[in-house]
This record gives structure tokens, sequence and C-alpha cells, in this order.
């Protein structure tokens, strides 16, 4: 009869949770009592301080990321006007936050200078400008400013109220005109296949400054002026408050993110090095039990 041996054990091993160290110390004392002591109370002002400086860096940043052209009104508010030489000075462009705002301007007309724009919408409908020359301060000495004095969809009352004006009937002396501040417009070439190609079918500086007659100062506003209120025969030119825009810029928006990631990190990095210390204690107390007198 033959054994045979086998070449294997059985081996039984004992597993024990390797989440658990079984050699770790609890300590007697409860965390919040190590927290609680005059030194990491100090560390948690300190702490806390960093964090508040890291959230207002948070915040600026997020205001910094909301860009809104709204002029600061709140919703339903009155409008009122500005006066226009603190918003737009002569031969500047205008700011895009300043397009539409409403303002006040004082000056003189210009006899001889008032015309008319071809092919001008006014809420969905084609008609007529009529224009003026208005130059700016009580004195008249200041720069000239294009004003759209008003609309109609008939080309003879245009002609009739602006041949009107030039003859005498614009108001004389100092006028104060309340209207919004919008853009100057390219000029465009003659049509030659409409009646008249040279009719002006925009209101710009570029080629009033070729037409107007010389006022007192060779200066000119790069905006024209749209008025609130329009000469008898005209309709205003349909001009609504603008409406704001709000633009979001996403790097900022991540910048403030961080800021406050950075402040809840040093929170917490407070509370890594207190509960570091408190375990520290119950192990240096544990040796020093062990080792006896």
């Amino acid at each position: 009869m033959t054994s045979v041996t086998s070449p294997w054990r059985v081996v039984i091993v004992t597993r024990t949770d390797p989440l658990v160290d079984e050699d770790r110390i609890v300590p007697d004392a409860p965390l919040w009592r190590t927290l609680a002591t005059p030194r990491w109370l100090a560390l948690l002002a300190l702490a806390l301080v960093i964090a508040g400086a890291f959230a207002a860096l948070g915040q600026w940043q997020l205001s910094r990321a909301v860009d809104s052209n709204d002029p600061g009104l709140a919703i339903g508010a009155e409008e009122l006007p500005t006066r226009m030489e603190e918003v737009v000075r002569p031969a500047e462009p205008i700011r895009t936050d300043d397009v539409g705002r409403l303002v006040d301007v004082t000056g003189q007309w210009v006899s001889g200078d008032f015309l008319v724009i071809d092919d001008r919408v006014n809420d969905g409908e084609t008609g007529w400008w009529v224009a003026g020359h208005l130059a700016t301060g009580e004195d008249a000495a200041g720069p000239s400013l294009p004003v759209a004095l008003g609309w109609t969809a008939d080309e003879e009352t245009a002609t009739r109220v602006a041949d009107e004006w030039n003859a005498g009937g614009a108001p004389a002396g100092v006028v104060t005109l309340t209207g919004r501040i919008v853009d100057s417009e390219a000029p465009e070439l003659p049509d030659e296949d409409v009646d008249d190609p040279f009719a002006m079918t925009t209101l710009s500086e570029a080629a009033l400054v070729n037409i107007w007659q010389e006022t007192a100062s060779p200066e000119i506003y790069s905006v024209n002026l749209i008025s609130a209120d329009a000469p008898t025969g005209l309709d205003p030119v349909f001009s609504p408050r603008p409406e704001a825009q709000t633009t979001l810029n996403w790097l900022n928006v991540f910048y403030a993110v961080e800021w406050v990631v950075f402040a809840g990190f040093a929170v917490y990095f407070w509370y890594r090095l207190g509960r570091d210390a408190w375990e520290r204690e119950a192990e240096e107390k544990a040796l020093a039990e062990s080792s006896g007198p």
C-alpha cells in the first residue's frame, strides 16, 4: 500500500478589517475639548479672518462677472434726464452703456440748417425725419449737435416744416431740449436710381459738417439727439427706453468659485490641525502610561 502525502496545506487565516487599526489609540477626552482651548480658538479666529477675506474676494469676482448696461434705474422707476455734457464729449464716441440715455441740452437753433432725412422707419412705418442744427450752450458757442426733431409719413409735410423753420419759424433764442442720444450714422453715397440722388437718408455728422453753416465752435458731437418733443405737424421719433442687457463672464465666475473653495479650506485646515493635535496628545499620554515610572 502506497501512501501519498499531499503537498498542500490548509492554512486558516483570520482576516481583520483593513479599515480598523487595532493599534490606534482612542483619546479619552472628546475632540471639542481640545478645539475649545484658547490656543485653538485663537487659531479659529485667524482661520475665519482668512476665510472672510477669501469670501470677499469671491464676492468681488462675482460682481465683476455680471456686466449690465442698465443706467441704474430700478424697474418702473422714473427716468430723469442727465446733462449731455456729463455723458459725452465732442468728437468722442459714445460709450455703449450710454446709448439711448435720456439727456438735457441747451443751445440755439441755426437758421437755414433744417433739412429732411429720407427713408426713416418709425415704429415699423417708413417716412421722413426733419433734422436740425443746434449750437449748444446758452451763448451758442458750444459744439454743434445734430437733432432729429420729428417724423412724418408724408414727404410734403416734412419739407413744409423744414422750410418753415428755415424761414424763421424755429424757436428763437435759447432752447432746452430733452431726448435720447444715439450713435451718429455713417454717410451714404448718392443713389442714382432714385428721383433725387442727393437726398439724405442718414443723419451723419460726417456729411452734415460739409453742408451746415459755420458756428462759433468748430467742434461737433459724434452723436445724434432724438428729441422727445416734435414740432407741430410731426410725430415724435419712436425712441423707447433701452432695455437692460446683462452678460455673464464665466472666467470671473470660475475665480469666484475658487475663492469660496479657498475659504472653506481655511476652516477645514484649522479643523485638521486640531484633530491631529488631539490624537497626538492621546498617543503621548498612552506612551507615558505604558513606560511607567
